[in-house]
Order: structure tokens, then sequence, then C-alpha cells
């Protein structure tokens, strides 16, 4: 139990996005460390509906939207203790959701016995105290309430997710394939269980992750449950996917991490995947866990997910 709540002290003080409430004193340093690392939001023309319901949510509307023109849509989920507001002041997918004609949510999770947010994903992330909370059917729910209203590309629906929201994206990705085209998981594993993981189509993941990640590590380990590291996460969903049987490193590398100088980023895909998905790995050199993201992290996101439609 004192472990338990060991790690549970700790991802309170680290995993949340900017703009969380913390409960611990001590978790002063780490909240101004994580400021740091929010850029400004970009203005938006977008306009923004209203879900209701006993999980409301709100989803962006591209300025450019048309119902003749099916929209693709993407699903951003938070971290543990953070919220779909928080997240997207970091990620700012938003901006870039409406210059593309994209549909946009990013809700918020439940509540645990400490009155924090979160996803009841994988058993390692981050369901403390025995919730029974659906997230999947929530998710689920948002995807099916935005597509009956507005006209949806369903071969281009998306989650997206940062640490306990990543580890919900695997989730989504083993339970909900036949509706999701691809994931982008940023620190945050798939299950540990492989056997828990049964996926009724191919799917394509994106896994991002620092490789000094102090919260959920580059190589693996355990928070209330195990969780595969890094390169164990996307060599399970390449024998899922059916890909080629060793992943292909790129000698140009990316720049993800503004403060680290040049491009820090390796990126590592296997090729000859089914349905022409893909199974690709940013390991951000010397990344933490709230890397501070350079300027066009939202545009690289967003194009690889609109350039991987379910075939």
């Amino acid at each position: 139990m004192r472990r338990l709540l060991a790690t549970i002290v700790t991802i309170t003080m680290i995993v949340a996005i900017p703009g969380t409430a913390f409960s611990n004193a001590a978790s002063t340093n780490s909240q101004a460390s994580i400021a740091k690392s929010t850029p400004k939001v970009a203005s938006t023309k977008a306009k923004v509906v209203n879900f209701p319901g006993s999980r409301p949510f709100k989803l962006q509307v591209p300025s450019l939207y048309s119902k003749s023109n099916p929209a693709p849509l993407i699903i951003a989920l938070h971290g543990y203790t953070s919220s779909g507001a928080d997240t997207e002041k970091y990620l700012k997918l938003g901006p870039v959701a409406d210059a593309r004609g994209i549909l946009y949510v990013a809700p918020d999770g439940s509540l645990d016995n400490n009155g924090l947010q979160f996803w009841n994903a994988t058993p390692a992330c981050c369901n403390f105290y025995g919730s029974k909370v659906d997230d999947e059917a929530y998710i689920m729910s948002i995807i099916n309430s935005v597509s009956k209203k507005y006209s949806v590309d369903q071969k281009r629906i998306y989650v997206v997710g940062h640490s306990n929201g990543g580890f919900m994206s695997h989730h989504m990705a083993c339970s909900d394939s036949d509706r999701i085209a691809a994931i982008a998981s940023f620190a945050g594993a798939t299950y540990k269980d492989q056997s828990m993981c049964k996926p009724s189509q191919p799917i394509t993941v994106l896994q991002i992750w620092g490789t000094a990640d102090e919260t959920i590590a580059y190589l693996g380990g355990a928070l209330v449950a195990p969780y595969p590291g890094a390169a164990e996460t996307i060599a399970d969903w390449a024998k899922l996917d059916k890909c080629s049987a060793k992943p292909n490193t790129s000698p140009t590398k990316i720049n993800i991490e503004s403060s680290i100088p040049g491009n820090e980023t390796t990126v590592s895909d296997y090729f000859g995947c089914a349905n022409k998905t893909t199974v690709e790995l940013w390991s951000i050199a010397g990344g933490h866990h709230v890397p501070t993201l350079a300027s066009d992290f939202a545009t690289k996101l967003v194009n690889f997910l609109l350039a991987h439609p379910k075939a």
C-alpha cells in the first residue's frame, strides 16, 4: 500500500499538464518546469459545439467544415490529473485541426477517489482505486455522437494521448481497431500481457517517447501493474499488424524537443504491415515526460495521422 501511494504521489506531481490543481506543495517545482514547456495557443476561427450528457464534451468544428466533405476526427486524451483543456494548451492541436479541416475533441476523464481526472486504460495506468468506469465506451460514444451530427470521414478517425491518455489510446487500438485508423501514444505503453490486446483489424500505431522519461520509463517499468518499454511496445504492434521482422531506423533525425539543440529524435518504423498500416517510434534522445515541444510538433503529428487512413 505504501508503494502504491508513493507511486500515486509521484505521478500526481509529474504527469499533469499545466493548469492542473496540485494538492501537494512538493509539486511546485515540477509544475513550474512543466509550465515552461507550454507554448502559447494560436488563435483559431473554429466553432465550438457543446455535447451535453452525463459526461459532456466539446467539439471543435473547423471553419472550413462542409457537410458534403467528410472531415477527419481526432480525439486527444490527457494525462493523469490533467484535463482536455490543459492538454490542448500543451499539444496545440486545435489550430492545426482547424487549418486542416479536422473535427477535434479533447475530452476529460472521470474523477478518482482523490478527485483527480484519469482514464481507465490498461492495468498499468492509471486506475489506482479500482474504478469500474468504462472509458472505452465513453470514447466510442464521442465518435458515434459526432458521427451522427456531423459528416465524419470514417476512414480517418484518430486517437492521440499523453501519458495516461497514451495508455488509453493503446487500449482503444486493441479494442476498437474496426473504427479507429491510427493512434499516437505519447509516453504511454501498450499492455504488458499481449493476450489482453486483440485488435480485430490492423491499425497504425505511432509511439512517441523520451529516453529520459522520469515517470513512464522508456525501457518499461511498473505502476499499478507492469508496462512494456518503447521498443517492446512497437514490436508487439508489429506482430499484431504482421509487419516486417525488424524495424528500420532512419538516418535522418527530426526535431521534437525544442530545448535540446539540433534534431534529437530518431525515427524507427516497420515496413510491410498488413492493410497498409505502419508501426513507428519517435525516440526523443534526452527527452523527459513533458518535453518542451517544437513549434511544429502538432503539424508533424497531424501529418502522420492524415497520411494513414484506414485501408
